[in-house]
């Protein structure tokens, strides 16, 4: 085999495996963080980076679809009919994975669309430390009346207008472990239960505080206060976990793989 071949040969691999080691690293960078408990909520910039109307939004949603014995999401609305602010989703961005046959993609959650079901009025007009405008929004996958899949988003201006694009690096996928365990904080929650949850997720919140100051929302009260103000315990145990410091992570690895596969090719130039 001649030189010339042997050289096309091993510039074809090292194309090849710079091409691969690049897919790989874009993949992970786009890849949804999946939250699974109350302490991965901790671990998120409520506040700074995502709206804290989040939460509200997903302590309403968590409450409100169905979860059977299987862990089966079955709808209690109708999307397709605009119910909760709700809208046809298309994934023109790519965000998410692309649904397979019969699976279509919902937002849920636009505070101004006039609909015949609206959100209550604790997630419309919340309370003033969580009101964000109008940008985050739940996605839900559904097949039929199932949902298979969940996420947390948001615009990335405030409109909160629709066609906007979603913010890739603050969308986060919710299990159903998560919703089951937000689903303990219910509306109507009395005093016994306040403190049971409280010692549960390991919270130092003044119960009767809560009680007095949230009245019949005092669960909600009370999820709110673990995940924005018991959250500093987790994220020093946690910091290495940090969504943000994961994606620069992750995008000094690919401008580093970029950099390799430049130089191996201006150098294997040079010297042919």
């Amino acid at each position: 085999m001649e030189a010339a071949d042997l050289h096309r040969m091993r510039m074809t691999g090292r194309v090849t495996w710079c091409g691969a080691a690049l897919l790989l690293a874009l993949t992970s960078v786009s890849a949804v963080k999946k939250l699974d408990s109350i302490d991965d909520l901790k671990e998120i910039k409520f506040g700074q980076s995502v709206p804290t109307h989040s939460l509200v939004l997903l302590y309403w949603f968590a409450n409100t679809v169905n979860i059977d014995h299987n862990d089966v999401i079955q709808l209690t609305f109708d999307p397709e009919d605009g119910d909760y602010g709700s809208h046809y989703y298309s994934n023109f961005e790519g965000l998410l994975d692309q649904p397979h046959h019969g699976q279509r993609y919902y937002t849920v959650g636009n505070l101004y669309k006039d609909t015949s079901r609206r959100l209550p009025s604790y997630v419309i007009n919340p309370r003033r430390q969580y009101r964000t405008g109008n940008r985050d929004r739940i996605i839900i996958r559904v097949r039929g009346q199932r949902i298979d899949q969940v996420y947390i988003t948001q615009h990335y201006d405030n409109s909160g207008h629709e066609g906007r694009p979603y913010d890739p690096d603050h969308t986060y996928q919710i299990t159903t472990n998560l919703l089951r365990q937000i689903r303990e904080f219910p509306v109507g929650g009395n005093d016994q239960n306040l403190s049971s949850l409280r010692n549960r997720f390991r919270s130092d919140a003044d119960v009767s505080h809560i009680r007095n100051t949230w009245g019949d929302l005092a669960c909600l009260g009370l999820f709110l206060f673990i995940v924005m103000q018991d959250k500093h315990i987790s994220n020093r145990h946690n910091r290495h976990n940090d969504p943000d410091d994961d994606a620069f992570r992750r995008t000094v690895i690919i401008l580093l793989i970029l950099f390799i596969c430049v130089w191996h090719f201006l150098t294997h130039r040079e010297s042919r």
